[in-house]
């Protein structure tokens, strides 16, 4: 029988995905790169640090949770009937078509009004509204309401952190970006425990 373990008398179905390794490594890049650009930023940082390293710190996080979560999806996959993995390759596609759509978005704005200093700004805000537009499809898709109210709160706490100026607006995502991952890591045992049979 193909399923995950979660506790030694409760098996998940093996078409369900443990989004918690995912989640905690979305938490990390959202503290370390968004908590280190809110601290070195602004006319009075509290920490000198290279420019580059708040971007290092995101870009890594991302990385790693980015192919936990993949790895996690591919592998609910295999166990799924062909029309859920349809489904499935749909919602894969949009991470392209999402994140394709946002780099001409932001190269279109910064380009036509000659701003190329609000990517800094953009990037950061715009990501976090394709990804929690994305967890919204993926929560409609897999019957996760825990994955869906991630994805809303992140894609409106991006919107709104946009009205937050200089630091602040990295404080906002590192926060409550970063607790929303946090909380739905703890979340999800409940959510799987809910399924097991």
């Amino acid at each position: 029988m193909n399923a995950t373990t979660i506790r030694s008398t409760a098996v998940v179905p093996a078409t369900e995905i443990d989004n918690r390794p995912a989640y905690l490594g979305f938490a990390t890049a959202y503290v370390l790169g968004h908590g280190s650009a809110a601290l070195s930023r602004g006319v009075d940082p509290v920490v000198v640090l290279p420019s580059w390293l708040p971007v290092a710190f995101l870009a890594a996080g991302m990385l790693v949770a980015t192919v936990l979560a993949t790895t996690a999806a591919l592998r609910a996959q295999r166990a799924a009937a062909p029309a859920r993995r349809r489904a499935e390759k749909l919602v894969g596609a949009a991470w392209v078509i999402g994140f394709t759509a946002l780099a001409l978005a932001i190269t279109g704005l910064t380009t036509v009004f000659d701003r190329p200093e609000l990517q800094a700004v953009l990037w950061p805000a715009g990501s976090t509204i394709v990804v929690g537009l994305i967890y919204l499809a993926e929560g409609a898709v897999r019957g996760n309401a825990l994955h869906h109210n991630l994805g809303t709160w992140l894609a409106l706490v991006a919107a709104a952190a946009l009205f937050v100026p200089g630091a602040g607006f990295f404080g906002v995502l590192a926060v409550l970006g970063g607790a929303a991952y946090l909380l739905a890591a703890f979340l999800e045992p409940r959510r799987l425990a809910s399924l097991a049979w």
